[in-house]
């Protein structure tokens, strides 16, 4: 049996007592902190905000707001209820919420490990954005085990994120090193200098795409999925029906299995291998070139497509890949059997790099998952 376990036991056998965070901490909000005012007022205590890139640090200045142990989180936005453990001297703007702890029964980390969990189940979406204000994350009800049990808790779980950190770092410099290692030999592998003849896409084929789709042609319910710019290469979220896909997959041009889709507009040069199962995609804006696969195969553009810069239209008021763009791109055609010699070593390092159901990415993955999964089994506890 743990020390965990056994302090469980012995200590709260029949459940614990669960509080509101109102009845536990003082809860308050930050103030406007405007970027200028950070450019002219430069100091080394830092300025937290709603965002969570670089741990919520906005700039720092030579004054503080607060000095001690506080937790904040977000407010307002995309990353509302993101709880932050904070100490030492800093502020905080006005999309962020602030408590400390005013009950010698419960410790600071604890409650961070608690709401990390708690606080995103209250975050409001209304209006399409997202909120967590100060009333309701007063409401949050928390289990206040036993003071030697939080600490307990605490141990496992800072020694588990560190280990996890240490590892996770390790996995990500790996897969840092891998990559650079797969951009190296992308460009050593495509680079042929004098020794290989340029030809343009439009000396090898001819763009086409599939026939328009309206919009009242498509539902939200079901049938084939139809692809459009916003979730090309995701899940799609409108479909067509299958009388219809069966009609225009008759009439007009149609990619085959393995032809490289590419995306025109939004994230322009988006490339994805079509898979052959039954999808229709949005005319102009997902395209791919009919051509001889004696002279270039469908794999060996793909790598193409990837080092292609792009020549982008932006006279317009949006940014686009037109299909004269795409014709006028030059790459090196050597011989097929060269193509495939190039495709089968960076399929390797693709597979060793992107591929999230194997190797570095997926172990990244399993890592979190595994403290996740513990973290939440150590903070879960039967009402007394």
């Amino acid at each position: 049996m743990s020390k965990y376990e056994e302090l469980v036991n012995q200590l709260c056998p029949s459940g614990v007592e669960y509080k509101k965070v109102a009845d536990v901490c003082e809860i308050s909000r930050g103030r406007v902190i405007s970027k200028d005012f950070i450019q002219q007022n430069a100091g080394n205590y830092p300025v937290y905000s709603s965002q969570t890139e670089n741990n919520g640090e906005l700039g720092k200045i030579n004054t503080y707001m607060y000095d001690g142990e506080y937790l904040t989180w977000t407010t307002d936005g995309a990353n509302a209820g993101t709880v932050f453990y904070r100490t030492g001297k800093f502020s905080v703007t006005n999309v962020c919420g602030l408590l400390k702890v005013n009950t010698p029964h419960l410790l600071l980390r604890f409650l961070y490990y608690t709401l990390s969990v708690e606080a995103p189940k209250y975050v409001s979406s209304g209006m399409g954005n997202p909120k967590l204000m100060s009333n309701v994350m007063g409401k949050i009800k928390i289990p206040v085990p036993p003071i030697e049990v939080q600490c307990e808790i605490v141990r496992i779980l800072d020694n588990f994120t560190e280990l996890t950190a240490e590892l996770t770092a390790e996995l990500t410099a790996e897969l840092t090193a891998r990559k650079k290692q797969y951009d190296y030999y992308t460009e050593h592998l495509m680079n042929f200098g004098d020794n290989v003849k340029m030809l343009t896409l439009g000396e090898i084929g001819s763009v086409k795409m599939c026939k328009r789709i309206l919009k009242e042609q498509t539902n939200k319910t079901g049938g084939i999925p139809f692809y459009k710019i916003g979730t090309f290469g995701k899940a799609p979220d409108a479909y067509i029906t299958e009388e219809l896909f069966e009609e225009f997959r008759a009439k007009y041009s149609y990619p085959k299995k393995g032809d490289i889709l590419i995306s025109c507009s939004g994230t322009i040069g988006r490339t994805v291998v079509f898979d052959g199962e039954p999808a229709y995609f949005q005319d102009s804006n997902i395209v791919w070139l009919e051509h001889d696969g004696t002279i270039v195969t469908n794999k060996y553009l793909f790598y193409c497509y990837k080092k292609q810069p792009w020549q982008i239209s932006t006279g317009g008021t949006i940014a686009r890949l037109y299909n004269d763009n795409i014709l006028k791109a030059k790459i090196p055609v050597p011989p097929i059997e060269e193509q495939e010699r190039i495709v089968e070593i960076l399929e390797r390092f693709d597979a060793l790099c992107n591929d999230i159901s194997a190797g570095l990415p997926a172990e990244i993955e399993a890592r979190q998952k595994q403290y996740e999964y513990y973290r939440d089994k150590l903070l879960t506890f039967e009402p007394a």
